[in-house]
């Protein structure tokens, strides 16, 4: 995956992303193995892409009941 690829991607913040911009995450959808993620508030910084199935488990163990 490249930075350009990325770069053309849009990004959609956390739901739990208050008005007030906050500490927040942003992932970008669309890609079938991996889940790119990056900080809101740093929107050309560095890129964590983790893999569809560790994200999935990453939700379920943060989701409130």
């Amino acid at each position: 995956m490249s930075g350009g690829t990325l770069s053309a991607t849009t990004w959609i913040k956390s739901s739990y992303s208050g008005e007030n911009g906050g500490n927040c995450i942003e992932v970008a959808p669309g890609f079938v193995s991996v889940v790119p993620v990056r900080d809101s508030k740093v929107a050309d910084g560095p890129v964590i892409v983790v893999a569809r199935s560790a994200w999935a488990a990453f939700v379920d163990a943060v989701s409130l009941p």
